[in-house]
């Protein structure tokens, strides 16, 4: 609900003035994490749950339900699966002739309701709830499933409960849990996972096992969320059911596992990919899904600025060397690195890769994956691409010594070579090739350019807004940016004026947060780069054993923009905020 229309309303019954608003206001802004300005009235004691959603149902035009002096039975309940439940706060709770009726603790998220609406084919009637009544119905999911559960695994297919003597005689525990893969509800509990994680464009399920419980996140635009919370008793089953759809040794607890397996739902194909890791509760699983109907993008879409686009375009068309790009785990590597392939992916070239493992399908390249298992490495794999006649070669990460040997000198002998590796920025690139043991001269004469990135949520369209930096943000900047660097290049990129003087002069944006958006404010993911190119001056530098600092500050003279200030000219842009690049450039 809008904020201003809520304080109209308080004001107009007397139940808060402008100066208390003031106020309330200035304390909400001085916590690190605010709560919402409703949580916060009811926090502040200022007003009771109840007086608080009298005022809203009044103001929306619907009507208050109670969830707790509701009996809501199991088969409606489940209409709205718990994921959505929990993600968008709403439960259904009763069906008539008239429709479904839901309980939505904001009954304008028109998005939620539509896709309720078409799930089910009913009518929607919509009532307002407080987040007690919610809580109440959302623990609903959870005891039902516990009770389902606890029948489940506690009784013979005849219904009679199993004495201890009978589950001493019953089978392996490799069948017990095989079996209990195959239930329904576990069956149903997954298959709910990795819908509503398609549903919720989600990048990662993580499931987590806690002491009493399993908590479910999904990973949405970079951002862990909380989606559910499943009985301990379930714990043993839904592990087990991924681990036979992945593949997996189901009794083995004791060891980490990788496998993978493909999920076609509604025209989207997607490959995931699952992990598991023994920890002290259970067995934690993470599955990554990826996109495999995905359509290949070009490198604007992914965020390059003209600058570090001319830069990208002019070292990948060089007939030889190589470009590498870094970056912590899921900063978008691969993606930028199957895009520049598609971009040269041409029936005149030969493309080979090596991938650990291999991500997305490429037509026309030769995709090896590496299986440590059978020996197979990447420094193996790559002696025996290189007998292949390859024009262009991918190597999905290297790791040691003998890989980027390797891969040196097939950028030496005529091949264009790209790779990733871990570094948190692009100048670090070239002292841990060093690092590593390659060469300095084989390092200065081979790599033509270091790509670094992040990625960084887009701010909302449909609730962006125009802002002005206070002076709390433009204290924190001070301390962890050299901003003087910053505006003479956004000055050069026609963001600024010679006259200028401060950051707080210009207009960035925020989501103000929407039915479109979750109420993140943010949608979707964009690249913040930079790229240093290596010019005869950096490959003396590679020579004389120089530091990274030394050749960032030399990149920097040379006209490279780092991948904060790329990210400022995003912010200013309107594409992205300044939150996010403080979030994921802490220098």
């Amino acid at each position: 609900m809008d904020k201003n229309q809520l304080n109209s309303a308080l004001k107009q019954k007397k139940l808060i003035n402008e100066e208390k608003i003031k106020s309330l206001e200035k304390d909400r802004s001085q916590l690190k994490t605010p709560s919402s300005w409703e949580d916060f009235l009811v926090e502040k004691k200022i007003l009771t749950e109840e007086k608080l959603l009298a005022v809203k149902a009044e103001l929306l035009g619907v009507p208050v339900i109670d969830l707790r002096n509701e009996q809501i039975a199991q088969d409606i309940l489940n209409l709205v699966p718990e994921p959505i439940a929990h993600r968008h706060q709403v439960i259904s709770f009763a069906k008539t002739k008239e429709g479904l009726s839901l309980a939505m603790t904001d009954p304008e998220d028109l998005q939620t309701k539509e896709f309720i609406q078409k799930k089910t084919g009913l009518n929607i009637n919509t009532f307002l709830i407080g987040k007690t009544s919610l809580d109440f119905g959302l623990s609903k999911y959870h005891s039902s499933l516990e009770k389902e559960m606890t029948h489940l695994f506690s009784a013979t297919p005849s219904g009679k409960s199993l004495t201890p003597e009978d589950k001493a005689e019953s089978t392996s525990p490799e069948d017990s849990l095989k079996k209990m893969a195959e239930e329904i509800p576990v069956i149903r509990v997954v298959d709910t996972l990795l819908e509503y994680a398609i549903f919720e464009k989600a990048s990662d399920i993580h499931i987590e096992p806690q002491e009493s419980s399993v908590i479910v996140r999904y990973r949405i635009d970079g951002v862990l969320h909380d989606v559910m919370t499943l009985p301990k008793v379930i714990q043993g089953a839904i592990v087990a059911r991924i681990k036979v759809l992945s593949n997996l040794k189901i009794d083995e607890h004791r060891l980490p596992q990788d496998g993978r397996f493909k999920v076609d739902k509604d025209g989207f194909k997607f490959s995931l990919r699952v992990s598991t890791i023994p920890i002290f509760d259970g067995e934690k699983v993470v599955i990554r899904l990826l996109n495999e109907s995905a359509k290949a993008v070009s490198l604007e879409d992914l965020g390059f600025e003209k600058g570090n686009l001319d830069a990208i375009n002019r070292n990948v068309k060089k007939p030889h060397g190589m470009l590498l790009v870094t970056g912590p785990t899921g900063s978008g590597k691969s993606t930028t690195l199957y895009t520049v392939l598609s971009m040269l992916n041409t029936k005149t070239v030969n493309i080979s890769t090596i991938e650990d493992p291999v991500e997305y399908r490429i037509p026309g390249a030769n995709q090896m994956q590496v299986n440590p298992k059978i020996g197979l490495t990447f420094a193996i794999g790559l002696r025996a691409l290189l007998r292949q006649d390859p024009n262009i070669i991918m190597i999905g990460e290297i790791r040691d010594k003998e890989t980027a040997e390797e891969a040196v000198h097939a950028a030496m002998t005529g091949h264009v070579v790209f790779s990733t590796l871990h570094t948190n920025n692009a100048a670090a690139a070239l002292p841990r090739l060093l690092d590593i043991g390659v060469e300095p001269y084989l390092i200065a004469s081979t790599v033509n350019a270091v790509l670094a990135q992040r990625l960084v949520r887009t701010v909302c369209p449909d609730c962006k807004a125009e802002i002005k930096l206070d002076k709390v943000t433009m204290d924190t900047l001070v301390k962890q940016f050299h901003l003087d660097k910053l505006l003479p290049i956004l000055v050069r990129s026609g963001l600024a004026t010679t006259k200028t003087k401060n950051l707080d002069e210009l207009n960035f944006y925020k989501g103000q947060g929407c039915d479109k958006c979750n109420h993140t404010g943010y949608r979707g993911r964009v690249g913040i780069h930079e790229v240093l190119e290596v010019t005869p001056t950096v490959a003396d530098m590679i020579m004389q054993h120089k530091s990274s600092g030394e050749i960032q500050d030399q990149a920097e003279k040379e006209g490279m923009v780092l991948m904060w200030e790329d990210g400022f000219i995003k912010a200013i842009k309107g594409i992205t905020t300044v939150d996010e690049i403080v979030r994921v450039s802490k220098e």
